[in-house]
């Protein structure tokens, strides 16, 4: 895509881990934080798409945005705190994610509108939320579970084992990652561009009219379905090849050289 191209881009979408937090320094790049407040002194939406809870973005409350794509697109929730769409599990696939790990070696956590639990305090578990700098959730009790009001589940297991686990165990969810250590795993409806589309829709803005950055394969569907996907530097090679543009790394202020390259700032 051409640089020069005339981008009326009214909305821009933003992944937050590996995308506005570095995963070396866990905050955001001063350039990024910069080019936001650029974005909306002209007037453009700017709006969170992330897997992480609306209760775990702690690291970016110090900038304002306009909207929160929360659970990978199942829960939506504008600056103000009203929430717009949420989408639940469907709970057969929950128990039957939860019956499979009492006898086979697997490791999850359940996420819901106002606490995470996991199964279990593995290392991998441990490790993972270290690496995206959140405490680790409490374990839950596995015979009093809630299981029809979960947006979202992390399951531990490999890619090569993702589509057997997926077809058989929980069928009416689909798994997107970001890691090799997990996948996140939401109602097959949702994705999020799912998400896009309804904050599209509440601020009447065309998808022609819309940006999107990522890194990791839950940013693919927006990526793919935006006017302009731009992936980072530092992002998976998956991720890269289906972009309309490749940026620097996060911490080579990616963001803002991408911002500049398209004219947007």
């Amino acid at each position: 895509m051409n640089s020069l191209e005339n981008c009326n881009i009214k909305a821009i979408f933003f992944d937050v881990d590996g995308t506005l937090i570095s995963f070396k320094t866990n905050k955001i790049p001063e350039s990024t934080q910069k080019a936001i407040k650029n974005l909306r002194q002209k007037g453009i939406k700017v709006i969170v798409a992330t897997g992480r809870s609306i209760n775990s973005l702690d690291h970016i409350r110090h900038i304002s945005f306009d909207g929160f794509i929360t659970f990978n697109g199942g829960y939506c929730i504008t600056a103000e705190g009203k929430v717009m769409f949420k989408k639940y599990i469907d709970s057969g696939d929950i128990k039957s994610l939860v019956n499979y790990s009492q006898n086979f070696p697997l490791s999850y956590s359940l996420m819901y509108e106002d606490k995470v639990e996991i199964s279990d305090a593995t290392p991998e578990v441990v490790g993972m939320y270290g690496h995206i700098n959140i405490p680790v959730p409490p374990v839950h009790d596995k015979d009093n579970i809630d299981t029809d009001h979960v947006l979202q589940a992390n399951i531990f297991l490999g890619p090569e084992d993702e589509k057997k686990f997926m077809d058989t165990i929980m069928p009416n969810s689909v798994a997107s990652r970001w890691t090799p250590l997990f996948a996140d795993v939401n109602h097959h409806e949702i994705n999020k561009f799912t998400g896009i589309k309804h904050f599209c829709s509440h601020f009447d803005i065309d998808i022609a009219e819309t940006m999107a950055f990522g890194d990791g394969g839950n940013d693919i569907s927006m990526l793919k379905h935006t006017k302009i996907g731009v992936a980072m530097g530092n992002a998976n090679e998956n991720v890269k090849k289906i972009a309309d543009y490749v940026t620097k790394d996060i911490d080579d202020h990616g963001i803002e050289s991408a911002l500049i390259y398209f004219r947007i700032i």
